[in-house]
């Protein structure tokens, strides 16, 4: 019986924690009410921050035998949000819009690098590569993104300067669609691009 009801609070926990993760899918829009973080907070401050939860995981698990002859990672590259950890902190609802806005930008980008990641594995990955062939591609990935973002804190103070947000926002939507063949349910050509 007390097996049963540690199971039954895993699988409610789980279940909890799923449904505050999501994965991009290119329709819905970041809410205020998606910063579900404790710390959260609009008014009674006068700073203004950003946590954003947008992450881009490469996981797989396959036989030696299928990894040999696998060319397509993009279902094993995911880019999601997770609203537990997310955390917006502003001293107004206009200065907590601009952060929404950065967010929705960041998690845009978030998935923008992981079809550049799903690309560059297709294009690096050879029949008798070894499983550590994504390391160096996965890290380079990671820093471009890095060093993207941090380029778009800057120059939109952090999504204050709302033009030059929309117009870095319609970039990134411009080379996610130049991307298409790499989406996490697509089946690119095995084609190097």
């Amino acid at each position: 019986m007390r097996q049963l009801v540690v199971l039954i609070v895993v699988i409610i926990t789980n279940t909890a924690i799923a449904q505050n993760t999501f994965e991009w899918d290119g329709i819905y829009q970041l809410k205020l009410s998606d910063f579900q973080s404790t710390t959260t907070q609009i008014g009674g401050t006068n700073i203004y921050s950003l946590s954003t939860g947008s992450t881009i995981d490469f996981l797989f698990y396959m036989s030696n035998a299928e990894f040999m002859f696998t060319k397509n990672f993009n279902s094993k590259v995911t880019c999601s949000y997770n609203r537990n950890i997310v955390t917006l902190v502003a001293p107004d609802s206009s200065t907590a819009f601009d952060l929404l806005c950065f967010a929705r930008y960041d998690f845009d980008l978030s998935e923008l690098y992981a079809r550049k990641l799903r690309k560059k594995l297709m294009e690096e990955k050879g029949t008798f590569s070894d499983v550590t062939f994504f390391k160096p591609v996965y890290e380079d990935i990671q820093q471009q993104f890095s060093e993207r973002r941090t380029i778009a804190l800057k120059i939109t103070d952090l999504g204050r300067n709302k033009e030059q947000l929309m117009e870095l926002h319609t970039q990134v939507l411009s080379e996610i669609e130049q991307l298409a063949d790499f989406c996490k349910t697509c089946k690119a050509s095995k084609k190097k691009k």
